[in-house]
């Protein structure tokens, strides 16, 4: 930072600045990890010489933060991947299953928000299409924050929702599905050959909230990139060409990861061909009725509150995601 000349590329001193901001707040929280698993000790010798089982309950009240903290602290440990510390492109897609379907993705919204809540991360919209009856069709954001990626990315693929249908006279019960797809954000300086001949740019009137202008200009826009059929869109902001920037920017991520996957050997079809969201391909089920039970199916971790986990309490399924991924490829 204090090299001549540091200051006058604005971003790649940007960049350096975050990574430093980054390290000094991993340094800080075990410095302050240490400083009160040390306290905690102090409290604990003093409850047992003087035999104050007040004290102790409390010691063990901060035994529990304390633990807290460390499982967090072990989870970045598991964040190790290049794109792991990236903010987050999110998309939700109904699958089949109709108005249940559309219903469910909006579910599956509120929750991904209230988990972002719970993490002080910083959500910006990016574009929605609603449901004709109820619920949204698509949805994307963007999620800013530390290891936002490495985290959400646990959450990739197909959702399964069993219930008793509020859409249905009958009470008769229903599955639904919804596509989760997590892209990571990539960095400016990555540079991502687009051709402009291979993009098809559509302009429309936006038909979300933004005032008159909104709704006066064409100011949203759809972006096809011919060759893969990737479609993105984005209306959120008033200025076209904003939304066009966004769009783009959320095209590259999506190109990007694409090759990615390619080269690793496990491109997943699933943001490429929504007709697959169905029955067979779910990450995770979510049953409503007969009984109430929430199951990974990679991990096999269950939680039967389900009110808590569609409140956006997703840190032990993510957790376990990551501590397989992290098994299985010590194993390879």
């Amino acid at each position: 930072m204090e090299k001549p000349g540091f200051w006058d590329n604005p971003e790649a001193s940007r960049d350096i600045l975050k990574e430093r901001s980054d390290l000094n707040e991993i340094t800080q929280t075990w410095k302050s990890l240490e400083s009160e698993i040390q306290d905690n000790e102090l409290m604990f010798e003093m409850a047992v010489e003087e035999q104050d089982e007040q004290n102790l309950a409390e010691v063990q009240t901060h035994l529990r933060g304390l633990q807290k903290k460390y499982r967090e602290l072990e989870l970045r440990q598991m964040l190790s991947d290049e794109h792991d510390n990236k903010n987050a492109i999110v998309s939700i897609n109904a699958g089949a299953g109709g108005t249940e379907a559309q219903d469910w993705a909006e579910m599956l919204l509120r929750m991904y928000l209230r988990w972002c809540e719970r993490k002080n991360f910083k959500v910006d919209m990016v574009d929605m299409l609603e449901g004709e009856e109820a619920g949204i069709k698509s949805v994307t954001f963007t999620v800013g924050g530390p290891y936002a990626h490495g985290m959400l990315k646990a959450e990739s693929g197909v959702h399964r929702l069993v219930r008793i249908s509020p859409f249905d006279a009958s009470g008769r019960r229903h599955t639904s599905f919804a596509a989760v797809l997590v892209f990571p954000e990539i960095d400016e300086k990555i540079e991502i050959d687009v051709k402009q001949s291979d993009l098809r740019v559509d302009t429309f009137r936006a038909s979300g909230s933004g005032g008159q202008h909104v709704n006066k200009t064409s100011s949203a826009i759809r972006i096809t990139h011919l060759p893969t059929g990737i479609v993105v869109q984005c209306q959120n902001e008033k200025s076209q060409h904003r939304n066009r920037d966004i769009a783009m920017k959320i095209l590259k991520a999506r190109l990007y990861e694409r090759e990615r996957r390619a080269q690793q050997a496990k491109l997943q079809e699933t943001h490429d061909n929504l007709d697959e969201i169905a029955w067979g391909n779910q990450i995770r089920s979510y049953v409503l009725q007969p009984y109430r039970l929430i199951k990974d199916h990679r991990t096999n971790v269950e939680k039967g509150n389900v009110e808590a986990v569609l409140d956006g309490d997703l840190d032990d399924f993510i957790e376990a995601y990551l501590l397989a991924s992290l098994t299985a490829g010590r194993a390879a």
